[in-house]
This record gives structure tokens, C-alpha cells and sequence, in this order.
């Protein structure tokens, strides 16, 4: 037997399961087209997302969370993309559940895929594609997917190529997670990104993954500090109520959409836009939006934070970033900030701040977006103003 410690074999390295990519999941949104809402029936889906971390085996989680019956998949398959619809000819691999090819999930339910071992890497483009012999019902869905989804008639889930797939919207169809699992020198290293449509990537490039959450994915690569980065962003949602049209509030999915991701170290929360602009509104999304105060949703993000420190998380708060709100809305916005700037890095506030608002403000008007960041809307960045979110990310604090 060995008799000192550099005699000891040395432990087996760790080897955990790591959320890479994401997309909350969502009821319709009916302000946003897409098949969502007559679901499919003899169709392929065809969709494609990029990690944020690489490994050695891979398992797919699909979402039924919105259905109100079982959803019936076919059969489903993993490969790396090429370009469009189409994938590497010879990567294709079948996706098992429960060594099954096929798949039946309950109503409200989500399912994993069985491990497959296939590596990858950060910033891999993967296209996973489902068949659905029957008839699905309306489907449980992302609404902004800001990237082409594909869609053919009959089952084409074998296909290398994309010519079947004559059909686009951009939305995410039942795919709400990919994981990765590999040897890691720790088990919990990832950065989930909780928000609205800032979060979301609305209005920046289609298929160029230049949300602010996928360019400080980029971040960390580049700084040789790599981290899983998961977008938990809902175009339209609220954090204190539920919204027509982006679901249940931030509060509500806290535990779903960042505490039980797994591999989860950091949650960054970007919320309460949507809360100001939106109150009391006649708008479709606007509906049961209630009047607030400043003081709500501070309370709303102390609710967050304490739910993020007694799981053993750190919190991250970013600053609303203008919005062209103007009286009693841009006053409710700048208290907010104001608060989360003073206590961020106390006992009483987050445990970081990206100051967002000051990252994108324009000096001479403060309560609008720097005109380089604008996407022309006056609320949401275009692309140069989502990497210059992501800058304002801070690395060390995260």
C-alpha cells in the first residue's frame, strides 16, 4: 500500500452536467407570428443554437411546459450545422429517451434526452431537429428567437440537406435547453441572464447571435476565462406580474429559468422595463399591468435577490437602460437605478452591478439611448449597443 501522500492515486477528475444554451420557454405571444399556435402535425422542426461551453457528451431537454396534452415527438436527431437548414453530412446522430427513439411528454412537463457522447465547443453551431408524426396541439414555445427555425413537410430528420425545409419563423419550438458534460475544475461556473426583450436580443441581427448575453459569452472566451452563459430573456415580460405576452412574471420562473439550470454560479437581473412602460397601458401586452411605485420593484428585486442567496448563487443587478419614458415613468426608472447602484456590493442590495444605463445613455439626453446604440426604436440596442451591455458586464465580480 502507499505510504505517502505523493504515492495516493490521485482522485478521478470531476465530471458534471453544464447548461450551454437556453430559451425560456413561454405560452403565445400574440403579437408575434410563428406556428406556435396550431402547433405541427407530419412535420420536421428544424432549429439551430450555439453554445456558450463545449464537452464531451451532450442531452437535450425538450418542454411540453404549455401543452394541455401529452406531446407525442417521433423521433428527433443532434448534428452540426453547416449552414441554413442543412447539416455536416456524417454528424447526424439520433436522439434516444429512455433508449426509446421516441418520446411522450406530459402535459406541463419537461424531459431530457439520454447522454450522447459527442464533443463540442464553445461557439459550435448544433441543429437539432424533431418529427412529429401526430397531430401536437398548440405548441409550448420561444417567441424571439432572433434566428431562422425551419420547418418541412413529412420526416426529414435525417436530412444532411436543407431542401426540404421550405418554411421559416423565428421563433424556438420545444427546445428550451442543451447541456454539456465534461471534466471541469468546478461544478458550478454558469452565468444565467434573467430579463426582458433587452435580454431577449430584439432588434439585433438575425442568426448573428449578437445579444448582449451571447457577445459576453464571447467576452470570456476572449479573456481565457470560458463560462456556460445562458439567456433566460422573455421578450415583453414583466417582474412583478404576468403579461399576455411574455408569460409569468421574472419572479414567478426564478426558480425554473435560473435556479434549477444546471451548473448555475451567477444570475444577472436585468427587469422592470416592461413594469413601467407598461402600466396601466391599453396596449395588448399592457393588459393587468398595475400601477407601480419605485418602491415595488425594489422590492421585487430584493424578492430576487434573497431567492438567489439562499440558493448559493450570486446576483448580479443591471441598470435599466433608457427607454424614452418621460414624467412619473422616467422618475419610477431612475429611483430604481439610483437604488440598485447605492446598495450593490452591501448587505442589502446585489452583490455586483453592470451599470447598463450609464453604458448606453446619451450624456445630453439622459433619459434616451446613445444615438450609435439606438436601433431606431429608442428602446432596445442594435448590435453595437448589446456588445457595449456586455462590457459592461463585470468579469472578476461574476
Amino acid at each position: 500500500m502507499p505510504d505517502s501522500a505523493a504515492e495516493r492515486p490521485s482522485a478521478a477528475p470531476a465530471v458534471f452536467w453544464r447548461g450551454s444554451w437556453a430559451a425560456a420557454q413561454q405560452p403565445l405571444n400574440p403579437n408575434v407570428p410563428g406556428w406556435a399556435r396550431q402547433g405541427f402535425a407530419n412535420q420536421s422542426v428544424r432549429q439551430v443554437v450555439r453554445l456558450t461551453m463545449g464537452g464531451t457528451m451532450v442531452r437535450v431537454r425538450l418542454s411540453n411546459l404549455y401543452g394541455t396534452t401529452p406531446l407525442r415527438l417521433t423521433g428527433a436527431t443532434i448534428a452540426r450545422t453547416a449552414s441554413g437548414a442543412a447539416v455536416k453530412r456524417g454528424s447526424q446522430r439520433n436522439l434516444t429517451f429512455a433508449s426509446r427513439q421516441w418520446a411522450q411528454i406530459p402535459a406541463g412537463r419537461e424531459l431530457n434526452s439520454d447522454p450522447l457522447r459527442m464533443s463540442t465547443t464553445a461557439k459550435e453551431k448544433l441543429t437539432v431537429t424533431l418529427y412529429f408524426a401526430q397531430r401536437t396541439g398548440p405548441a409550448t414555445y420561444h417567441s424571439q428567437a432572433i434566428a431562422n427555425g425551419y420547418r418541412a413537410e413529412g420526416d426529414h430528420r435525417v436530412d444532411p440537406g436543407g431542401g426540404a425545409y421550405t418554411r421559416t419563423a423565428q421563433n424556438w419550438y420545444y427546445l428550451t435547453r442543451i447541456d454539456v458534460r465534461g471534466v471541469q475544475a468546478q461544478p458550478r461556473s454558469g452565468i444565467v441572464a434573467l430579463g426582458d426583450s433587452l435580454t431577449d436580443g430584439v432588434r439585433s441581427t438575425r442568426n448573428a447571435n449578437n445579444r448582449y448575453p451571447d457577445q459576453l459569452a464571447e467576452r470570456l472566451i476572449n479573456n481565457r476565462t470560458p463560462r456556460p452563459v445562458l439567456n433566460a430573456g422573455i421578450s415583453s415580460n414583466r417582474l412583478l406580474t404576468k403579461s399576455p405576452c411574455g408569460g409569468e412574471s421574472a419572479m414567478a420562473r426564478f426558480r425554473r429559468d435560473v435556479v434549477l439550470q444546471p451548473g448555475t454560479r451567477t444570475v444577472i437581473v436585468l427587469v422592470g422595463t416592461n413594469d413601467i412602460r407598461q402600466q396601466a397601458g391599453t396596449t395588448r401586452c399592457a393588459q393587468g399591468a398595475p400601477r407601480i411605485t419605485a418602491q415595488r420593484l425594489i422590492d421585487g428585486h430584493r424578492y430576487l435577490i434573497k431567492w438567489a442567496h439562499e440558493r448559493g448563487l450570486k446576483a448580479v443587478g443591471a441598470t435599466l437602460p433608457p427607454c424614452s419614458c418621460i414624467g412619473t415613468n422616467e422618475t419610477i426608472r431612475t429611483q430604481l437605478n439610483q437604488w440598485i447602484r447605492r446598495t450593490a456590493g452591501t448587505s442589502s442590495g446585489y452583490d455586483a452591478l453592470a451599470d447598463f444605463d450609464r453604458a448606453l445613455a446619451n450624456p445630453n439626453r439622459p433619459y434616451t439611448l446613445r444615438p450609435a446604440y439606438d436601433s431606431s426604436d429608442h428602446v432596445h440596442p442594435n448590435d453595437a449597443g448589446y456588445q457595449r451591455m456586455a462590457q459592461a458586464v463585470p468579469l472578476r465580480q461574476l
